[in-house]
């Protein structure tokens, strides 16, 4: 099994994109009111319903990788890779992502507030209450805790190599159940496995096509003709051993004209 292979994993990769541009959204929200006579507690406030209490939920169940907030998989339509990346997620990664996150959002939401009012003339709500801008800030506090601890699994995941994965999957004797995770969203999700990519083969692995092979495509090579070159050697020699037995009757009969007119002459 390769967890390059599930979609779902690539997905919530776009949470690298989308998570900017709702920390700006929170700046254009808690812009629409100055801040009460108790600001420090009005963060903690707000930090604790909308990033503490998630928290304490995705501690017992973590944020389900075949969910995406809004639509999820169903669970009769989950493949074999996709339940094994669910029974992953019950181990000890999600449990050392969360204190991160929630620590990581209180530092946000404290530095996102104090200067909130340079956006002010920006903002949506500009002349709201402050509770009104608090309880909108909330719910988006949720999303970015969901969406970090989603992108720290998926990230993880497909860091893993399928040896890996088989590895760390086989030692565990607790079996996926609809309950062990968080899922949400509606079960009208279904996306098809990505194809794997064909096993890269060097020029030195290749090698040339045999003769079973061109016959079965049915192109023939020609055959070479071994008996072309020995037969025009073959020739020739026979012409070369010919022409000295040839030349030796012609040089006889001049001979024996010669000695004729020699006769002749005396």
């Amino acid at each position: 099994m390769n967890p390059r292979d599930e979609p779902l994993l690539w997905l919530q990769l776009v949470a690298l994109g989308a998570i900017p541009l709702e920390l700006l959204l929170l700046l254009l929200l808690l812009a629409g009111a100055d801040p009460g006579p108790l600001p420090a507690l009005e963060r903690a406030l707000a930090w604790g319903l909308g990033v503490l209490a998630p928290s304490l939920l995705l501690w017992r169940r973590p944020a389900d990788c075949g969910s995406l907030l809004v639509v999820q998989v169903p669970a009769g339509g989950r493949t074999p890779l996709l339940r094994h990346l669910n029974t992953l997620q019950q181990g000890w990664l999600p449990k050392i992502l969360l204190p991160f996150g929630a620590a990581l959002l209180l530092a946000v939401l404290w530095i996102v507030d104090s200067r909130a009012a340079l956006a002010a003339p920006l903002s949506p709500v500009d002349g709201a209450s402050r509770l009104v801008t608090l309880m909108l800030a909330v719910p988006l506090l949720a999303v970015l805790l969901w969406q970090w601890q989603q992108l720290g699994q998926a990230l993880w995941l497909l860091s893993r190599s399928p040896q890996q994965l088989e590895e760390q999957g086989s030692g565990r004797s607790v079996a996926f159940t609809d309950s062990s995770v968080l899922s949400l969203g509606l079960p009208v999700l279904l996306l098809p496995p990505l194809a794997g990519a064909a096993p890269y083969q060097g020029q030195d692995q290749i090698s040339p096509p045999s003769k079973t092979s061109s016959e079965g495509s049915g192109i023939q090579s020609p055959d070479p003709e071994p008996s072309a070159l020995p037969a025009t050697a073959t020739a020739t020699d026979s012409s070369a051993a010919a022409s000295p037995v040839a030349i030796e009757p012609e040089q006889a009969s001049e001979e024996r004209e010669g000695d004729d007119l020699d006769q002749e002459v005396d």
